[in-house]
């Protein structure tokens, strides 16, 4: 390490500016990854509470299904399902968090009025008004939990990544920097030395020789 520093008073002041500009850098990064943390932690909440909410939602759907094909018959939920198919619109909005791309996806409800669905409510009874209800409950909270556990991938990728630098700089640049800035001051420090004791001796024989002249 050693060969590779130069040994100067001004190498010194740069590395100690780069000392403080690494130690700078880590402490941001801390920052940055700390807000992360809280946003992951809050979004994961959010998961949590929505996925258990989707599970329930999903049972209900299905009993209400199977209750309709129970009293309505299969034939008659199958074709009023057929009848209800459309197309749900989902955009992808940008989005970051400490400068740390985390998209949403937004989408509008995909609840429809009973005129809307497309079945038609003359040959069709109120059990199966119920089961689309419930079902478009389901893919709301489905679209939703999806668009969460994005965000939560995306944070915890941003995470990794910021947490990956922070130890690159606390573990091998702040160590080489430090163990170069400690050679300079080292070697400094031993010229400071040699220069004093060479003028030591400089001193010392011109004295002797003014005491000869004497």
């Amino acid at each position: 390490m050693a060969e590779r520093v130069s040994p100067t008073r001004m190498e010194l002041q740069a590395t100690k500016w780069q000392i403080a500009l690494a130690i700078q850098g880590r402490d941001l990064l801390k920052d940055k990854r700390n807000v992360l943390m809280k946003e992951f932690m809050k979004v994961a909440e959010h998961v949590m509470g929505r996925s258990d909410e989707l599970e329930r939602s999903a049972a209900s759907a299905r009993h209400a299904l199977a209750l309709a094909e129970a009293l309505e018959g299969e034939e008659a939920v199958r074709s009023a399902s057929f009848a209800a198919r459309g197309e749900a619109s989902i955009d992808v909005g940008g989005g970051d968090v400490m400068g740390a791309p985390a998209p949403r996806i937004e989408r509008a409800s995909l609840s429809r009025p009973l005129h809307e669905r497309g079945y038609s409510l003359v040959g069709t009874s109120a059990k199966i008004d119920d089961v689309a209800r419930r079902f478009e409950d389901e893919l709301n909270l489905v679209v939703e939990v999806a668009a969460s556990e994005a965000r939560l991938r995306r944070l915890a990728e941003e995470i990794q990544r910021t947490s990956r630098r922070v130890n690159a700089l606390e573990n091998i640049t702040l160590p080489r920097l430090v163990a170069e800035r400690d050679t300079i001051e080292m070697v400094l420090e031993e010229r400071g030395r040699e220069d004093l004791f060479r003028l030591k001796r400089v001193k010392k024989r011109l004295h002797e020789k003014q005491q000869e002249r004497a």
